[in-house]
């Protein structure tokens, strides 16, 4: 197994894993899972029923098990949650079990796509903007040292982002691809 079979995507919540990662998979004909959407499922609540009831620290544990696990598939197009870095065991799981790849997106840009969004336990909050700001200011640096690709995703479509991912992907691992 190759660090091409999977690819997993990193980033903060609104840079566009779930959406360029559903798009990414069927270019790559690889199966594509959501983290946040496998726990929910296994679960059967929602994650910030999961805040509300466990906490974040709760939250992060059933996190760290459900990367563990896919992280270990093959052949997968896997988006995280965007604090899953925030765990060394997840970092180390995403660098040894496939190609990370970072969807950077500014704050306003990342605001202006989450900000109608309930489901986001960490941005109900009464300055939600601020709130993204000091997680980039956090989870930032994580985010680039893990990276093996970063793209950014700014006001381009989830189509070209994808099509750029794969291209990448082909010249860093030209060696594992026919």
């Amino acid at each position: 197994m190759g660090k091409a079979d999977n690819i997993f995507l990193i980033g903060p919540m609104g840079s566009g894993k779930t959406t360029v990662g559903r798009q990414l998979a069927v270019q790559l004909k690889k199966r594509f899972v959501d983290a946040d959407q496998e726990i929910e499922k296994r679960t059967g609540v929602s994650i910030p029923t999961i805040f509300d009831i466990e906490g974040e620290d709760g939250f992060r544990a059933r996190e760290a098990a459900v990367i563990d696990e896919l992280s270990h598939g093959q052949d997968i197009v896997l988006a995280t949650g965007g604090g899953a870095v925030l765990k060394p065991e997840n970092r180390a799981a995403l660098a040894e079990r496939g190609t990370v790849v970072y969807l950077q997106a500014d704050p306003e840009t990342l605001f202006e796509r989450t900000r109608r969004d309930r489901n986001r336990p960490l941005l109900q909050t009464v300055d939600p903007r601020g709130r993204i700001v000091e997680l980039m200011r956090a989870r930032e640096p994580l985010y680039l040292e893990l990276a093996d690709i970063v793209v950014e995703t700014g006001q381009r479509s989830p189509a070209s982002v994808a099509r750029d991912i794969a291209g990448r992907l082909k010249q860093l691992h030209a060696h594992e691809y026919p």
